[in-house]
């Protein structure tokens, strides 16, 4: 576009910018259709309809606690959810809630010894199952792997799924904000009952300010004026991202010490109710799977679980994208979710 018609269409596509922006809210995201199976607190148990299940160990999926478990099923046609059903695959989703001031008691325990496993219980129970497999995206991936490490080798989980992994806090991204000396995890737990999703989010966000705070805006509105703009993609994604629950004082205070502060869980160091929770106890059928440009979840941070499990199926695979892209974004379906499937379908029947 020349640019005197990009002078002529600047107020028309001011208006569509604004629109755009500010109907965000309104996209609708995590649609796939689904049953409440069980719930315990904030937290839910969720299993997804189908008519095609043809592999009888279940998968669960498991996501951070900062931000929504939507993730997985954004929207029709960019949902990993929908694309595992499509595969045949019974599939469940442990969703944390948004917790409040009464959940400032969850711990790091409460989730891996106690809201994990029961809700593993739960996801057998629905589907007549002795075994599952998880997947765990981010802290959610790292909650599994701490489950994995304190599952006895008769357990439930025959696989487990690890995207975007933290295990080795040595070369994080985070390090340099909350491992110091002069960050006092203490005062903000003791202070607040929950810390605000809000805090953590502009704390992601500006490990990458430009990108974040200035270039994503400049593409959408390069898009609207050229008349590219798609605002069933833009809206989704920016929704999702905007959507930050809080982060209980408990789990805040002991996530920042015993992974950033002091590293314990690569260390061998991280005991859960008294019970060490050692790596090398893993045995389930591992895959785990990096992104080249992720930087919330560096490769270095994940890749030593490599090395340390005992399990005799270990895969790796690492693809293009981000800590997000990688299995949200626009090539996903194509470059990664096939992969996983594929892994899964190997080692999900009887």
């Amino acid at each position: 576009m020349n640019p005197a018609a990009q002078v002529a269409r600047a107020p028309r596509a001011a208006v569509e910018f604004a629109n755009i922006l500010l109907t965000t809210g309104d996209a609708p995201i995590g649609q796939s259709p689904k049953d409440v199976i069980w719930t315990h607190r904030k937290v839910t148990l969720y299993r997804y309809r189908s008519s095609g299940r043809t592999h009888p160990v279940p998968v669960l999926l498991v996501f951070a606690l900062i931000n929504r478990p939507d993730i997985f099923d954004l929207t029709p046609g960019r949902s990993f959810v929908e694309f595992l059903l499509g595969e045949g695959f019974d599939v469940f989703l442990l969703d944390w809630g948004v917790p409040d001031e009464e959940d400032s008691d969850m711990g790091v325990d409460s989730y891996v010894v106690d809201e994990l496993p029961w809700g593993i219980r739960e996801t057998l129970r629905a589907s007549g199952e002795e075994e599952v497999s998880l997947v765990g995206w981010c802290i959610g991936g790292t909650f599994c792997a701490m489950h994995g490490a304190l599952e006895p080798p008769d357990g439930p989980t025959r696989n487990m799924v690890l995207l975007t992994t933290t295990v080795d806090t040595t070369h994080s991204s985070y390090a340099p904000w909350v491992a110091r000396e002069s960050f006092d995890v203490d005062r903000v737990a003791d202070t607040l009952p929950v810390v605000p999703g809000r805090a953590l989010d502009l704390m992601n966000k500006s490990m990458k300010p430009v990108t974040n705070f200035w270039t994503t805006y400049r593409q959408l509105w390069e898009g609207v004026l050229d008349g590219t703009a798609k605002r069933e993609a833009y809206q989704p994604m920016a929704k999702w991202v905007g959507n930050n629950p809080p982060f209980p004082s408990r789990v805040f205070r002991e996530w920042v010490t015993w992974l950033y502060k002091e590293n314990r869980l690569i260390k061998g160091t991280l005991r859960l109710r008294e019970r060490p929770v050692d790596l090398g106890a893993i045995e389930q059928n591992l895959l785990v799977v990096t992104a080249d440009s992720d930087h919330i979840t560096r490769r270095p941070e994940t890749m030593p679980i490599l090395d340390r499990v005992g399990s005799e199926d270990v895969t790796h695979l690492d693809r293009p994208g981000g800590h997000i892209g990688l299995m949200a974004g626009s090539s996903a379906r194509e470059e990664i979710w096939p992969d996983i499937a594929d892994w899964l379908r190997e080692r999900s029947d009887r």
